[in-house]
């Protein structure tokens, strides 16, 4: 599989498998480990968690299949998220919904990550949101501590906007690896804001989450999505794809931006239309076809 350079010493596969719904898919941990062992002879190496993901339940099924072959770990990146807060039987002291960007939280939650992932290292710590109470000193020292102890090798962010990048950056004796961004034919907000610009200006590749839009593409009777969908099918039909699915992730993937799609399900099948996409490049007819309908009019 095609990977994408981060920086000097880490690469990522080009597609990325999020296990975000671990929690929900009521996989064993050998059924996990099979999993994760599938993904790695597909290619995919580079696995999306955060600390809050299954209400903190995730990360640590992640860790308990990992453990039961630990060898896995030298062949695979991880990155993980941290800075929501949420009410939790896993973490009764959390009061309410807020956003902490602390460095004592940040230090803490990497703990219990690296606790919870099974793992000694991670190889690129994300913050999750931006806060808008962080103090950007408070996370630099965080960073450079983490960094320092050999506990997260890079660092990122994710749903940032130029501004809130900038304001971070600039505290930081060392750049930002990646922006982790909701990016898909449906969802236009981080291209037609700039932020994916942004990407491009700092050779930053962003990862995209949602790249399939949640669902919300096959939902009937909504004008967008029945748009979308025709000109998905048509550009479907024109390729030989199996499915839309693979058109919309072949759309983010022929962007020059080196954009790497998150692949959010635990079915092998839906892994393999994801994989598959990375056989189909569109051309600019088609690729502005389907922005076109996403947006409802032709550029101008």
């Amino acid at each position: 599989m095609e990977r994408i350079k981060i920086t000097e010493d880490l690469s990522f596969s080009r597609i990325i498998h999020g296990f975000w719904r671990l929690a929900d898919w009521d996989y064993t941990k050998e059924e996990t480990l099979s999993l994760i062992e599938h993904d790695l002879e597909q290619g995919i190496t580079t696995f999306d968690h955060a600390d809050l993901y299954g209400s903190y339940k995730c990360e640590e099924l992640f860790g308990e299949a990992l453990s039961l072959k630990p060898s896995l770990r030298d062949q695979m990146e991880i990155v993980t998220k941290c800075g929501i807060v949420i009410p939790s039987e896993q973490r009764p002291q959390h009061r309410t919904h807020h956003y902490n960007t602390s460095k004592s939280h940040i230090l803490e939650s990497v703990d219990q990550s690296l606790k919870n992932l099974s793992t000694d290292y991670i190889d690129v710590l994300l913050i999750h949101r931006p806060d808008p109470f962080m103090d950007p000193e408070q996370v630099a020292d965080a960073f450079t501590q983490l960094k320092d102890a050999g506990k997260v090798k890079h660092f990122g962010v994710s749903n940032f906007k130029h501004h809130q990048w900038s304001m971070l950056q600039a505290h930081l004796p060392f750049p930002l690896v990646t922006n982790q961004i909701e990016l898909s034919a449906y969802e236009l907000e981080n291209i037609e804001d700039g932020t994916l610009n942004l990407c491009q200006e700092k050779k930053v590749p962003p990862m995209a989450w949602s790249p399939l839009a949640g669902g919300a593409i096959f939902k009937q009777g909504d004008e967008k999505a029945d748009r979308l969908r025709a000109a998905l099918e048509k550009v479907q039909g024109e390729t030989g794809a199996n499915g839309i699915d693979e058109i919309l992730y072949a759309w983010l993937l022929t962007h020059p931006a080196r954009i790497m799609p998150i692949v959010g399900s635990g079915k092998k099948e839906r892994i393999q239309s994801a994989i598959n996409s990375l056989n189909i490049t569109l051309n600019h007819d088609q690729w502005f076809e389907i922005l076109h309908a996403s947006m409802g009019h032709e550029v101008p």
